[in-house]
């Protein structure tokens, strides 16, 4: 599929050209740990948990998340590559300036998460976790978001690009402006109070209004 270019103008990471090598393990997996300035590749972790860790300026590539839960966590310039974050923790966590490329996310937990200038790429996020999450300046391009929760969030300049949110939940959303036309909404959850303003294609305007219990004759 050609890429469509992003209409929604997100800062990216401000990384280092040259960043210097971190070994991470399970010893830097520690509340309040702070790891900046470098990269991390081919990594696994398992069974780790801690709260209000900070990634400042660090590249993830080919790295493995397994039952990892991490609470508050605050990534500023951070870029994830051919990641697996399938079932990961990151409730409450702020992100400023993050791409997702290539990542494993199903399950994601995002619950209450502020979310800045952020890219999804190639993702497969399917049953991911947004609730109450506050996003400005996101973008989903190419994703699989089947059956991911985003009830009760806050999306302000939120884009939605040729990606799959099929039984999607969005009740309790504002969708205003917010534009589906290149995406798979079939069975989205919304409320009528969410949907006034979206951007729809004729075909998902039919199937919303049957959701919603009206007849299209």
């Amino acid at each position: 599929m050609e890429d469509k270019k992003i209409k929604t103008k997100v800062s990216k990471p401000k990384l280092e050209f040259d960043l210097d090598i971190i070994e991470l393990s399970g010893e830097n997996i520690v509340d309040e740990m702070i790891v900046s300035s470098g990269i991390i590749s081919n990594c696994y972790l398992e069974n780790h948990e801690a709260e209000c860790m900070t990634f400042k300026k660090v590249k993830l590539n080919k790295v493995i998340f397994n039952k990892v839960t991490l609470k508050r966590l605050e990534l500023i310039d951070v870029s994830f590559q051919n990641c697996d974050l399938s079932n990961i923790d990151f409730s409450k966590a702020n992100l400023h300036r993050v791409e997702f490329i290539n990542c494993k996310m199903v399950g994601i937990n995002l619950c209450e998460a502020t979310l800045r200038d952020v890219t999804f790429i190639n993702c497969n996020s399917k049953y991911a976790y947004f609730r109450y999450s506050n996003c400005k300046q996101v973008v989903f391009q190419q994703c699989q978001l089947i059956s991911a929760d985003f009830k009760n969030s806050l999306l302000i300049n939120v884009e939605f690009q040729d990606s799959n949110l099929v039984e999607a939940q969005m009740n309790f959303t504002n969708l205003r402006g917010i534009d589906f036309t290149s995406c798979d909404i079939e069975g989205i959850g919304v409320n009528i109070t969410d949907i006034n303003g979206v951007i729809v294609n004729a075909m998902q305007a039919v199937g919303l209004s049957r959701l919603l219990g009206l007849i299209v004759k």
